[in-house]
């Protein structure tokens, strides 16, 4: 038949048909969209289809429309069909035994204008305390015959139409299981909520079916929304056609439709493992439209509940920002836009959060390529990305727990490498000092910038340091194999008061990373890395010596003013002068034994051979009336 846009009288059969054909711009189901938590960092994903799985569901559970009359007028696709005239519907349709009738779908006045200010991530105002009771008491619920009785238990404790609905959403988030099998088979079945309740496990079809039946009982208006969604397997700029592929709900309470997911509220599947994990998520309770509409698009424009409403185009093409950037306290984050393209090699990306936020990033599945810097309020990352084409950009928030969540992605065009940019590839994050190297017990830094560019390969670093804090640091470049032990043998730190100094000779020119460690003395385990500085020096000629090796017994106060090089020559003598607070005697030792003596300046000196040995050691005796010398310093001897 041929269909006009005037008044036709048809049966509902028909209109659903019809409704369905309108919506399907292409044949073949999208997959079901599934979170893919990485071994080490939990990201958080969509799930998958839906088809007319909402259509089919609304027939079952002796609710069939066969035979029953609408009138109704045939709008174009993003018009919706509005009841005109009386009607006669099956019982579901009628109402149930509270008397509620199936609520109306949203029209151009029910558009409200929900602009985000930032105070909240919810459509109305919550105060998520007021639920810690009944979100004990449902999530504990168990589903003892059939839903009727289910839905009365959870509302033992609810009294009010926002309390029913929190009820429910609690109790299907903690006690049903996402299907992967069913969401895999290419006819997807239907679920039943009677047999959701039975097996406690069904996909997004089953999730918003079982959600709008149980508020129906419970006397609160709810509707299942069909649409299109940004969850795995979703790629940056993506078009959406065909059957949709995802299902939710909108719930309306205090004279106002709302927004719910408890799909995504509920968990995610490892695809890796095909397996599903509980992991509620509180961002999609109430989730306010202007966030919303980032990773869901209604087949109705009118269920977006935003004015204006978005095209699917913009949809398609706006920054998508995962819930977690929201639950870790992120407000935004510049470039607006998912695909940024490099200027002279470069990409950078700020982030505002509410409150200090440690990050991190992966270009191409490699912490690498990047210099991140942590601010009071989110950070800044600059990336260079080390080839042409297009490269992939994760970056990552830690909350209050050790795991780091997946909040933003970026893809980067890059038409140009600034081959002089080559960024060791220990350069761990964050770089520079910040509100967490303070945090740490490390204050008051000489460079409070992360960039130190020297001319000579030398440079001088020093901060306050907390008492009971024990610093340790490390030198990292890219050229040649270095130990662990020269790694730090080109550090010379120095204690005076409460400040450390790390004075630093870099082997060759070049950029390396200087790792910065702090740990408690009086607490086991290892060092914990704070931050890191980037050394940068374009002086060929530089090719300084390691410095001594120190030990345990070089205290605090101590100065070492010659000789800085770790290797000495040959059959030479070498001056030595230091100071060292507190000793009684202080010794050379080679072939043989050299005593230094304390000057009117404080300072030891003395001179020692290095004819005949390969190592020399300062040594020190710290009270006249021992007998036992300590080693401090350790210095090596060329070859002759």
């Amino acid at each position: 038949m041929e269909l006009k846009k005037d008044i036709n009288t048809v049966s509902i059969d028909m209109l659903l048909i019809v409704h369905s054909e309108k919506r399907r711009a292409a044949q073949g189901a999208h997959s079901d969209q599934q979170a893919d938590p990485s071994a080490l960092l939990q990201c958080r994903g969509g799930f998958q289809g839906v088809g007319n799985g909402v259509r089919r569901w609304q027939k079952l559970e002796g609710n069939e429309l066969h035979g029953t009359q609408l009138t109704v007028e045939v709008h174009p696709r993003d018009a919706m069909p509005q009841l005109l005239k009386k009607f006669s519907l099956a019982k579901r349709l009628q109402g149930d035994k509270n008397g509620n009738t199936r609520p109306r779908q949203p029209g151009g006045k029910d558009a409200h204008a929900y602009p985000w200010d930032r105070s909240s991530l919810k459509s109305m105002s919550l105060d998520l305390q007021q639920f810690e009771k009944l979100d004990i008491y449902a999530s504990q619920v168990t589903a003892k015959s059939g839903l009727d009785e289910l839905v009365s238990d959870l509302l033992q404790e609810a009294h009010t139409d926002l309390e029913r609905v929190r009820a429910i959403w609690i109790w299907i988030c903690h006690h049903i299981e996402y299907d992967i099998v069913a969401a895999q088979e290419k006819d997807r079945q239907v679920f039943k909520p009677t047999d959701i309740l039975r097996t406690q496990k069904t996909n997004c079809d089953g999730y918003a079916g079982l959600f709008e039946r149980m508020c129906r009982i419970a006397g609160v208006q709810c509707m299942t929304v069909p649409g299109y969604s940004k969850g795995f397997g979703y790629r940056t700029g993506q078009s959406f056609s065909g059957e949709f592929d995802h299902a939710w709900n909108a719930v309306y309470l205090e004279g106002r439709w709302h927004l719910v997911d408890s799909t995504w509220g509920s968990g995610l599947v490892d695809t890796t493992t095909s397996k599903f994990t509980f992991l509620y998520n509180e961002f999609y309770f109430l989730t306010h439209p202007a966030l919303f509409i980032e990773d869901h698009f209604p087949d109705n424009k009118n269920w977006q509940l935003l004015k204006p409403p978005q095209s699917l185009r913009q949809f398609e093409n706006n920054m998508y920002h995962k819930s977690e950037f929201y639950n870790k306290g992120m407000l935004s984050a510049h470039p607006e836009t998912p695909m940024i393209r490099t200027v002279n090699g470069k990409a950078t990306v700020t982030i505002e959060s509410c409150a200090p936020t440690l990050f991190m990033f992966m270009l191409n599945g490699k912490q690498e390529h990047g210099l991140l810097s942590l601010r009071k309020n989110g950070m800044k990352l600059e990336v260079y990305p080390p080839t042409m084409g297009t490269h992939k950009l994760q970056i990552f928030a830690k909350g209050n727990s050790d795991i780091y969540s997946s909040v933003l992605e970026y893809t980067l065009k890059c038409n140009y490498v600034d081959m002089g940019v080559r960024l060791p590839a220990e350069l761990h994050q964050p770089i520079g000092p910040s509100w967490f190297s303070e945090q740490m017990g490390i204050m008051k830094p000489s460079h409070p910038d992360p960039i130190i560019h020297t001319s000579d390969g030398r440079c001088s670093i020093s901060f306050s340091v907390e008492e009971g804090i024990s610093v340790l640091a490390s030198l990292h470049g890219d050229d040649g194999p270095i130990t662990e032990e020269t790694q730090r043998r080109y550090i010379f730190q120095l204690h005076r008061e409460k400040r450390t100094e790390l004075k630093v000779q870099l082997p060759h020119a070049g950029k390396f990373a200087l790792k910065i460690f702090v740990k408690k003395r009086q607490e086991p385990g290892n060092y914990i890395f704070v931050f890191n500085y980037l050394l940068c020096c374009a002086n060929t000629k530089v090719n300084w010596p390691m410095f001594p090796e120190s030990f345990g017994n070089w205290g605090q106060g101590n100065e070492l003013l010659e000789p800085l090089s770790g290797v000495l020559p040959a059959n030479r003598h070498i001056p030595f002068k230091l100071k060292l607070h507190g000793m009684a005697k202080v010794l050379v030792k080679g072939q043989d034994t050299w005593p230094l003596t304390l000057n009117h300046e404080g300072y030891w000196e003395g001179s020692c051979s290095t004819a005949g040995c390969q190592e020399v050691y300062v040594m020190v005796l710290e009270n006249a009336n021992h007998s036992f010398y300590s080693y401090i310093l350790k210095y090596k001897v060329n070859a002759q």
